[in-house]
Parts: C-alpha cells; structure tokens; sequence
C-alpha cells in the first residue's frame, strides 16, 4: 500500500504526505531531501520510543552522517518550553546546523513541539513528520501549526513552520489504545460536518471496519480527511480566513480541555465541543434537533465522548476568552450552516455558549 498527495503553498509543490503500511519506504523518502551527510534528531516520547524507535533509527542511519535520538516523558503535561530547552541543548551539544534535519516521531504533543523547536532553532530548520496516532495522522502533522503550552494555555507560544515531508505508517494504528483511536475521530467526524457530508455518511456506513482497524477502510479515511485538511491549508496556510473554519468544536473544546487539566483527550474534548457548536447551530435555526442528535449518535458510535462533568459553564466560557483564536475582543466561532458546510461567526454571545454547553454538561 502507498499513497501520495502533494501539498501546495502559493502555487509551489512543498511538501508530500506519503501513507504506506510499513517504514520500508521511509529511507527512501527521506533520502529525496539531501540529508546525505547531515545529522538527523529523531525528537519521540517514551511511549513510542518503546514501539517504533529502533526501526525508525537504524532505517535512517542509512541515508546520513549521523542519527542523534531526544526522547522526552511521555504526556501533554512535558509540551512545554522546558522539555525544548532540553531539546536545544541536545541539539546544540550534537552539533546539529542549518542544514540537519529533525524528525518528529510520534503523535501530536511530539510533533508540535518538535517543529516549534524546528522553527525557533538557528532562526529555523528542516524538520519531518512521522506521525503516529490517529489524531497526528489526520490533523496535527499537516499545515505547519507548531506550538507547546504555556501555563496551561494550549499551544500559547507557537509558529507556522511547514513540514519537508509527512510520512504516515498506518500499520501503527494497531498499537493505539482504544481511547487514542476514537480521540483521533473526534477530529475525524469533524472533517464530514465542516466541509463534506457524503464522508460523513461515509464514516458512518463503515463504522464497524474503522473500529476493528481494517487498515485499507482506516487509509481510505486518513486519505480523506488529509485532503481536506490540505485543501483548507492551501488556501490560507496561517489562518486569515477559511482555516478556521478547522476550529469547529475547538473554541469550547479547548476551553473544557484545560479546565479538565489536560486529562480528557483533545479528540474527546473536540468532539464534545462539536456536538455544543451544532447545538448553537440548532437554536441559530441552522440544523434541525434530528441533526444535532445523529452527531451526538455518531460521536457516540465512535467510543468519542460526547458528554463531561465536573466543569462549571461560567468558567468554560470565561475560558474562551484565553483562548489564541481571539480576534480583538471577539471571539471567531465556527457554527454549521447544514452538514459538511461550516462558516466563521463573531456574534455568539456567552448566553449562546452556555447553552451550547448544556447539551453536553453533566
């Protein structure tokens, strides 16, 4: 199995995600970038270092003068300016330059703030994404958003900083605990309700193979949410306009994810602030109740949690307001229109908010 697509910016050819079912092609791939002779720093948790490190090095080892490896603790909690310090200083100490190359191995707490690290070190390097989990694979390693969380404000410090190439293995979905598969679909379903109804009815229908990880069904789906996650990057790589038409679900989302203390996934989070976007969208006369209950079903379906507890809905919406998608004074949420057409608007009211939030507060 290999698929290819090919990421565009202003016209030019930047990047390609390349999805395969092993990392017999990696080498190869990586080879295209002229590393020939440079270092590589494999930048992955402890979690995947234990699963995928060793491959991972000893095929590229092949293609370069030298792999260094930087692993750090495992957890939301270490995608901080401290753990890239510790990076730096690795890279530093490896003599690591411009023209070396790091490598982010793992899901997306790895990936963000390995390329924050890329984007920031000697004004800026190369780097690559190997994502590894559900979520990394359909949303986090495509569009050059890096970022790390800062006092517990989400992806607070951060930079655009576009990927050389995004090399998916989907064979590692095997190894993802259930709760990191259905997180990954959180951001899924999301994909169909913003921009395309038809995979929406499609993940539906094809429920039962996504679930048991048929990985021919599981690359039909990444493939098609990274097309439209590509398309919205296309058109505004830095988020002017259309991009954050990405962000449905996320305004709440975040906000319940750090009330939460990082401690319920943000594919969970995603999909619960999705199901109270749709309902702002209900009483905007948009979707019908019918509709707002079929995304409920279908987060549900999905094992994505589409109910929280333990959150006072005064400090969700205070919440918002720390939020780094604000505009001014205002906050750009995203509501439907109908299924699979999303829009930006900057007139919800906190009222509005709270009631989104009682369809999914406990």
């Amino acid at each position: 199995m290999e698929r290819r697509m090919t990421v565009h910016q202003d016209g030019n050819p930047i990047y390609d995600i390349v999805m395969s079912d092993s990392f017999g092609s990696l080498a190869t791939e990586v080879a295209k970038l002229a590393v020939e002779g440079r270092r590589i720093c494999i930048v992955t948790d402890s979690t995947v270092a234990g699963l995928y490190l060793e491959e991972v090095r000893e095929r590229l080892a092949g293609c370069c003068k030298e792999v260094v490896t930087f692993v750090f603790p495992a957890g939301e909690e270490n995608k901080n300016l401290k753990t890239v310090q510790a990076l730096y200083e690795t890279l530093i100490l490896n003599h690591l330059d411009r023209k070396d190359l790091l490598v982010a191995l793992g899901g997306g707490v790895v990936g963000d703030l390995c390329g924050y690290a890329a984007a920031t070190y000697l004004r800026g390097v190369s780097f690559i994404q190997i994502p590894t989990t559900l979520l990394s694979q359909v949303d986090s390693s495509i569009g050059g958003k890096t970022g790390v969380d800062f006092d517990a404000y989400k992806n607070m410090v951060g930079a655009f900083h576009m990927p050389r190439l995004v090399y998916i293995n989907v064979k590692t979905l095997t190894t993802l605990s259930q709760e990191q598969f259905s997180s990954g679909m959180g951001e899924i379903i999301k994909h169909g309700l913003i921009k395309d109804a038809a995979y929406y009815q499609w993940l539906k229908d094809n429920r039962e193979k996504i679930m048991a990880r048929d990985l021919e069904a599981c690359a039909d789906m990444i493939e098609r949410s990274d097309e439209i996650k590509r398309e919205v990057v296309e058109k505004d790589p830095t988020e002017q306009g259309d991009r954050a038409l990405l962000n449905f679900g996320h305004t709440l989302g975040h906000a319940i994810e750090k009330l939460k203390n990082f401690q319920m996934l943000h594919g969970h989070c995603v999909g619960v602030g999705c199901i109270a976007a749709a309902a702002i969208s209900q009483k905007r006369g948009y979707l019908t109740e019918a509709q707002v209950q079929d995304i409920r079903e279908t987060m549900k379906a999905f094992q994505v949690e589409e109910r929280v507890s333990g959150v006072d809905p005064a400090k969700v919406v205070a919440a918002t307001k720390n939020d780094k998608k604000m505009d001014g004074n205002t906050i750009k949420f995203i509501l439907l229109k109908e299924i699979g057409s999303a829009y930006v608007d900057r007139q919800v009211t906190e009222e509005e908010m709270k009631l989104g939030l009682e369809a999914v507060l406990e």
